[in-house]
This record gives structure tokens, sequence and C-alpha cells, in this order.
């Protein structure tokens, strides 16, 4: 079950900044509340995805985080306070420290790229339907990374994989070390959990 390839054309060898950043780190932090960033600061996880927030706390828990010397990508889907309107991205690349973003959304990936921040395209792969789609969306955002969820599919990561060199994150239901062991042996470069034993890996 293969789609088109999703970058279009032949792609170079050479790592980009983020894959580099993923390869360094490949267990990610996902943060989903207050408890979970105090609790992310007791753990050598160098990268965190904040899944919540709003526009009242958000700056201040980039910041926290940061200052613990962590790269931040922001879930701007997540964020309490604003509509789905690039207005969010213009706040988080003004306001905040946040490295990169993630979003559901081609266009919202695509515009924090040109503002210079990381983008992360996340994709719930829920039916063949969802499946076939991913090369469409994934060439209108223009992605440095891609998230798989649920990411405890290796088969459909592998199947991802060979499609395409975009670095490709597995998050969502990865709750133990065979889930990790599984996602990175399919060609994950890196996994991203809420589970704070996974954390710890």
């Amino acid at each position: 079950m293969n789609a088109a390839n999703i970058n279009g054309t032949a792609t170079s060898k050479t790592s980009s900044p983020i894959e580099e950043i993923l390869l360094r780190h490949p267990v990610i932090a996902s943060i989903k509340d207050q408890d979970g960033l105090n609790a992310v600061m007791d753990v050598h996880c160098p990268v965190v995805f904040v899944l919540f927030g709003s526009v009242l706390n958000i700056s201040e828990n980039v910041k926290k985080l940061k200052d613990a010397g962590r790269t931040v990508f922001v879930d701007i889907d997540l964020i309490d306070g604003f509509s789905t309107n690039p207005v969010v991205v213009d706040f988080l690349k003004g306001q905040t420290l946040a490295d990169g973003v993630l979003s559901s959304k081609a266009a919202m990936v695509k515009y924090a790229k040109s503002l210079g921040l990381f983008a992360i395209h996340r994709i719930f792969l829920v039916d063949s339907f969802s499946y076939n789609n991913l090369p469409k969306q994934v060439k209108l955002s223009g992605a440095d990374a891609i998230e798989i969820l649920p990411g405890c599919m290796p088969r459909v990561i592998s199947w991802v994989r060979e499609d395409t060199d975009i670095p490709l994150i597995a998050g969502g239901l990865v709750c133990d070390k065979q889930d990790v062991i599984s996602a990175l042996g399919a060609g994950a470069i890196a996994i991203a959990s809420s589970n704070r034993q996974v954390w710890k890996m």
C-alpha cells in the first residue's frame, strides 16, 4: 500500500537541522497539562511538545522550558484563545521563545515555516482515505517533519517511510518500550509520548 512519493522529487542525504535534533534525542516528551510541564523538568528529555495552554500562559510555559535548555514545539491547534488563524503563529514567533510548531493544518504549517519556525505536520491516520491523502497534505505544508498518529502502527510507519525522506515521528499511544522499539524499527526517527516512563528511556 504505497502512496506517491511525498516529496515529489529526489532528496539529498544531508540531514536537515530538525533531523539532527531528533537523531540526537529520539524520545520526545508530549505534555498535556501543567502537571506534565512540572514533571518533564525532572527527566532528561531535551525535546518537548507542548499540547496545552492559552494565550495567557503559553509564553511563560515556553520560557520555563527554554530556561531548562529544552527544544520546544507548540501545538498551535490546541492553544486556547485563538481561532484557526495564522495570527497564532505570529504570536508564537513574536511573543514566545518556541523553536517550532505542530499543526494538523497544512496552511498553518506552511506559514510557520515561512516565518523561520520549525514546522511539524501532525497527521491522524484513521483509515485508508487519510493515508492516501497524506502525500497531498504534506506537499501543501512543506513540513520539516511529519508526526503520524497513532504511533503504534509499525506497518503503516514503514509504508510512509518508503514514500518519503521527510523525518517521521510516531506519536500517540506509544505506551511502552516495545512500542518505542517497534516504531523506530519501522523507520520513525523519533517517538512522542505523554507516558512519563517512556520519557526516561
